[in-house]
């Protein structure tokens, strides 16, 4: 099989470089430059009260040099580009996460709230202070008690036509806002999501302006005190994030004016009337939540750009770092000529690809939408959707690919100087936070069903019947024996032509898409009876296929990957460039066909010949692609200075060459010990010691 692995070529690092940063290519370099200032970048292990302060004012310094008003209106300063204002905050997590996920919260919610939820009296009132960092904001909408349950919150809005105030107000514990960025220390001010009440009817969850400090005060241990009625908790030290004052926020009949309702979609009269311009309290919801979807979009990105610094390191020490002799008894081998080296590293390469490449469709998406070039109700929907399924997917993926480079380089990996093990903390909470994993595959696994009841309720009688009977012949084709010994015989005749149809990005594309479509018409075959039924009986239902439509939503989420990274390679002309990154989507594409090769054995769409033949050639693509993967890493365009680990700055390649040249001397003195193993040979009759040769 290494016999096959061709002579390397140099790739066209530059055209992949501009292939994956996107459309704002530049924005995103600049950001990673300023990523780079040492007033900027994370110092490991400095203490929480010192490492808030330095992220606040790393802020100050973004704030001050106009890096953060790209996507606000361009008659108060910025530019209206909210693609590239994302583009450019996603690479802000090279300098310290903290820093990325702070500047998201002051900007990306709280002031993003008040430019899309809000009006112009707002705009103009509110943003200037938001904008230059003068009012650091918190966004107070998850409670303790309901979580990712928005809908259902607690803290009421109650409007009083006598004062023409809203009074917020936390009923009972459960209620407070909490793990909410800025509140503990440096938040002045909060947009405050509550259940809006007047003349005694509740019009669901609405946003409010909510001053939470008097400023007018000196602060005390680093913060100005609470305003009457405003109580603040510390959530402390977490798991990650520390640069970040996380706290809980709770309100005792806080009154702040009727005007400071962010009434976009819905307003309060003098008195008391509410009118909105979406009459469905339902659709109104969603409407308003789905302008807040950058916070997906930007920890899509951010994921993608640690999932690379993760390889940059991991790669690069194992380029150079040696153990064990292998071929050559007196040279040690690199980690990255060891077959479990690649099946450790390459594929997580390949995904890595993937993800950044759907995440480059996401965000031309968003920057449609928020634009207003493409911004119907569908449009919303379909981001709203895309971005719940990338977001789960991008995420874990980020987690594995951390913990698995961490692995890969030993202890060193545990070192703090290294990286790894900080950005594994701090990127550990991205799974849950603006919309909790499972959750939103939960969602998207809901779009996918509706969708397919939308596509069988169109059809005629003729066209059901026509249905049955294509699912009966589906049922015969996939699911009989004799289907899997067919395959079986003519797998047996020919490996190679097995290879080939796994290649064939048609085959590709029909085992990914089959698995989602299967997988959704099922459950939508098992719903079906209890859709008429008691609520009771509808909840069981979904909730005995709730796993199975996660898994589902899942699949789709991977289609979606392998479709971004096919349609990408229209853009590389370059020949050898083009056959390596068809190399690296073939392997995307089988390790994720791999890893469900159950499924795909239990439901007859593979045999267990042809499911060989997908691992023997994602092992016979790992040896083509090992000569490449450096190239392949530099095009993310993380340097030592972007990476900050002392593994991936050639430090490991001078430690091996001063061991090397140590041996070399010994041995071209004559001062080398005799090993003992070479004196027993001596014993036995031998010529005498066997003096191996200069490295």
């Amino acid at each position: 099989m290494a016999a096959e692995n061709p002579a390397p070529t140099t790739l066209d690092v530059g055209a992949l470089a501009d292939l994956l940063d996107g459309r704002w290519a530049e924005l995103r370099r600049h950001a990673r430059d300023i990523s780079t200032e040492p007033e900027m970048v994370s110092i490991p292990g400095q203490p929480m009260a010192e490492h808030r302060e330095r992220v606040l004012a790393s802020l100050q310094r973004l704030a001050d040099a106009g890096e953060v008003q790209r996507a606000f209106p361009t008659a108060l300063g910025g530019e209206d580009n909210p693609g590239g204002n994302i583009a450019g905050f996603e690479e802000l997590i090279v300098a310290d996460p903290s820093v990325q996920i702070k500047a998201g919260v002051q900007w990306g919610l709280f002031g993003s709230a008040v430019l899309h939820l809000g009006t112009e009296h707002h705009h103009t009132t509110f943003l200037p202070g938001i904008m230059s960092l003068a009012v650091p904001g918190a966004f107070a909408m998850t409670e303790t008690g309901h979580g990712s349950d928005v809908a259902s919150i607690a803290t009421t809005a109650t409007f009083d036509p006598e004062t023409q105030e809203f009074e917020i107000h936390t009923p009972y514990r459960a209620a407070w806002k909490d793990y909410i960025g800025n509140a503990a220390v440096h938040g002045t001010a909060a947009v405050v999501f509550a259940q809006l009440v007047t003349n005694g009817v509740n019009h669901g969850v609405h946003a409010f302006y909510v001053p939470l400090r008097d400023t007018s005060q000196d602060k005390v241990d680093g913060a100005h005190p609470m305003l009457p009625g405003v109580t603040s908790e510390d959530d402390g030290h977490k798991g990650g994030l520390n640069g970040i004052d996380n706290g809980r926020l709770a309100f005792d009949h806080v009154r702040i004016p009727r005007t400071n309702l962010l009434d976009r979609y819905g307003s309060v009269a003098e008195d008391g009337s509410y009118t909105s311009p979406i009459a469905s309290p339902g659709r109104r919801f969603f409407t308003m939540l789905s302008t807040l979807v950058q916070g997906r979009v930007s920890l899509d990105g951010a994921s993608a750009v640690v999932s690379k610094m993760a390889l940059a390191i991991a790669w690069r020490y194992a380029e150079e770092r040696r153990q064990f002799t292998g071929a050559d008894p007196e040279a040690e081998t690199v980690l990255a000529d060891y077959g479990t080296h690649r099946r450790r590293l390459l594929p997580l390469l390949a995904r890595t690809y993937a993800v950044q490449l759907l995440h480059n469709d996401l965000l031309e998406r968003f920057h449609g939408v928020f634009a207003g070039e493409h911004d119907s109700d569908e449009d919303r929907q379909d981001l709203e959707t895309l971005a719940a399924a990338a977001k789960p997917l991008s995420t874990w993926h980020a987690l594995e690919t951390l913990q698995t480079a961490r692995e890969a380089c030993g202890g060193q990996g545990f070192l703090a100087e290294n990286r790894l093990v900080g950005l594994r903390a701090d990127m550990d909470v991205y799974a849950t936070f603006e919309g909790d994993n499972t959750v939103l595959l939960q969602l998207v696994g809901k779009r996918l069903l509706t969708d397919y009841g939308r596509s069988t309720a169109k059809m005629d009688v003729a066209g059901q019947a026509r249905w049955v009977a294509e699912r009966a012949g589906d049922m015969a084709l996939h699911r009989t024996p004799l289907r899997r010994a067919s395959q079986s015989i003519r797998d047996w005749g020919s490996r190679a032509r097995s290879a080939e149809e796994l290649r064939d990005p048609a085959m590709q594309r029909e085992l990914l898409e089959d698995r989602v479509e299967t997988m959704i018409e099922e459950i939508a075959l098992r719903l079906r009876p209890t859709l008429k039924g008691t609520p009771a009986e509808r909840a069981a239902a979904f909730d005995a296929n709730q796993a199975e439509l996660v898994e589902a939503a899942r699949a789709h989420g991977e289609l979606l990957q392998w479709e971004s990274f096919t349609a990408a390679l229209e853009a590389v002309t370059e020949p050898a460039t083009r056959r390596v990154m068809v190399w690296l989507r073939d392997l995307f594409a089988l390790t994720t066909i791999e890893k469900n090769l159950a499924w795909y054995l239990v439901n007859g769409r593979l045999s267990a010949q042809r499911a060989r033949t997908v691992t023997s050639y994602v092992e016979r693509l790992l040896l083509r692609l090992r000569p490449h993967a450096l190239e392949l890493i530099e095009a993310f365009g993380y340097g030592p200075e972007h990476l900050r680990a002392a593994i991936a700055t050639g430090a490991e390649a001078q430690r091996q060459e001063d061991a090397r040249a140590h041996v070399r001397r010994e041995r071209a003195t004559g001062t080398a010990p005799v090993l003992e193993k070479h004196l027993a040979d001596t014993r036995d009759g031998a010529s005498g010691p066997k003096v191996a040769q200069p490295v």
